[in-house]
């Protein structure tokens, strides 16, 4: 029990934390003078109110947290920190007499935090300047926590594609305890995190993008999760410069950051060339992106080639990273080209970047592994271990990539049959359920890229939301909490 109230003395600190965040758009609408200037500061002193309450009741039971701990407490930050995002967005939508339910704003919420960048609001143009900065803002805020999960909670859980690459991270990290070393490597990957995000802000504006649009698009661009200020998009700026930022931007942040730390330690692009998953990333994301543009090209659904580049790369690059931006409606092409931009975004990202999906060192795994059964079938006394980078990888790696996989495809079939059920039609089930699975954002059908999830019933979106969440933690740090053997003592 003291475990427990010691996790939870973490969560209301974390809590308090987060709920500082709000100044930022409460600041930007009391300076801007929007409606939902009383909202934020409602929503500030509920959250800090909520945690400086929870730390206080559990102060008592302060300890150093161990691996089965990290699993509680980053689920618990994750089921937690939406309902005190949501708090703003329920305030201003009830004060101003607009439709928006709980089950909506805690979706909205966790579309944020996760990086999925799903919604169920419309009309975002209108919505004041505020509440925008604050979705784009989850989204930002979610990428950064999407690092300390790389570094520190998921490798203690054996996920494979985590273990293979913290050989990679800078630092050494332990496997029993959260240790200061781990704060450190968290830090240097902020600190890359930061400068990205610098130069994409400086370079969303540089193309034309006013202050405020350039924030909120770099936030969403970085963190990899798509909220827009428009219904329509990146199609509302129809500008190809504006599109090349982005695509540039989404293929970094698609990476994983400790190879951008080494590249930037060593002052040397040698790191990439030594990450297992950065050049398969961007041979494979850019390669399908070449593909479905000329697909479009010989199709007919652009008469230009270059016309049918702008549009195929970029909506290509923007589903394959998990980002979910769109310049057109691609639910209108061929089915062949947004079901594979769609599939795509279950694997293309590496481990490590603030994506979705199972992650690109899983997929090389898998295939490494696949490739040496058959070698086995045909020689059945060879010997040929799984190799990354000229390591064996440990059989225990392999098994937890095994496992994961087992339990990502259930999860997918189990989450689109609930959809079926309750009504839906099987290709926006399917895609409903991927989408939020690998926390991409837009499927097929009414949730495409031009809709949104406002269509589903409560039911739906409830499915959809714990999609998500399992998805951001990669299904086993959540799962694990429901076997028996976890609460033993």
């Amino acid at each position: 029990m003291k475990r427990v109230l010691g996790t939870l003395y973490i969560l209301g600190l974390t809590m308090v934390m987060f709920a500082l965040t709000m100044l930022i758009p409460l600041c930007v609408a009391y300076v801007g003078g929007d409606a939902a200037r009383d909202a934020f500061l409602d929503g500030f002193l509920i959250s800090v109110g909520i945690g400086v309450g929870l730390a206080a009741l559990t102060r008592r039971a302060r300890c150093e947290l161990r691996a089965r701990d990290g699993f509680v407490l980053v689920s618990a930050v994750y089921a937690g920190l939406p309902l005190l995002a949501a708090i703003p967005l329920l305030l201003y939508f009830h004060g101003a007499g607009l439709p928006l339910s709980f089950t909506g704003a805690y979706f909205e919420a966790m579309s944020g935090l996760t990086t999925t960048g799903a919604t169920v609001l419309t009309n975002l143009d209108t919505l004041p300047a505020s509440i925008n900065l604050w979705r784009a803002t989850l989204i930002w805020i979610g990428g950064m926590g999407i690092l300390v999960l790389a570094v520190a909670i998921l490798p203690l859980l054996g996920v494979g594609g985590h273990q293979v690459v913290r050989a990679e991270t800078p630092g050494p990290m332990k496997d029993e305890r959260l240790t200061p070393r781990i704060a450190s490597t968290a830090k240097a990957l902020y600190a890359v995190y930061f400068v990205f995000s610098i130069l994409c802000f400086l370079a969303y504006r540089a193309v034309g993008l006013s202050w405020f649009e350039a924030w909120c698009h770099m936030a969403t661009t970085m963190g990899l999760g798509g909220f827009s200020t428009w219904d329509d998009g990146f199609a509302h700026f129809d500008s190809v410069a504006v599109e090349m930022v982005a695509m540039v931007f989404m293929l970094i942040a698609g990476i994983n950051f400790a190879t951008h730390f080494n590249a930037f330690r060593q002052r040397s692009g040698r790191a990439y060339l030594r990450c297992p998953q950065a050049i398969p990333y961007l041979a494979v994301v850019l390669g399908v992106g070449l593909v479905i543009s000329v697909f479009l090209y010989l199709k007919g659904v652009y008469a230009e080639p270059l016309e049918a580049l702008r549009y195929g790369m970029f909506n290509t690059i923007s589903m394959a990273t998990t980002t979910g931006y769109a310049n057109t409606d691609f639910a209108q092409w061929p089915l062949f080209a947004p079901l594979t931009m769609l599939l795509l975004s279950g694997f293309a990202t590496s481990a490590g970047s603030t994506g979705g999906g199972i992650k690109m060192i899983r997929a090389i795994l898998l295939v490494k592994q696949a490739r040496n059964e058959l070698v086995t079938m045909l020689h059945p006394h060879a010997v040929s271990p799984v190799r990354i980078n000229g390591r064996a990888v440990e059989t225990r790696t392999m098994s937890s990539v095994l496992a994961f996989m087992l339990f990502y495809g259930l999860s997918i079939a189990v989450f689109t049959s609930l959809l079926l059920l309750s009504g839906l039609d099987p290709i926006t089930a399917f895609s409903a359920v991927f989408a939020s699975v690998n926390n991409t954002g837009p499927g097929l059908g009414p949730v495409g890229p031009m809709g949104n999830f406002a269509v589903l019933s409560d039911f739906q979106i409830w499915v959809c939301t714990f999609a998500m969440l399992i998805g951001r933690l990669e299904l086993l740090t959540v799962l694990v909490l429901f076997t028996p053997i976890f609460w033993r003592k």
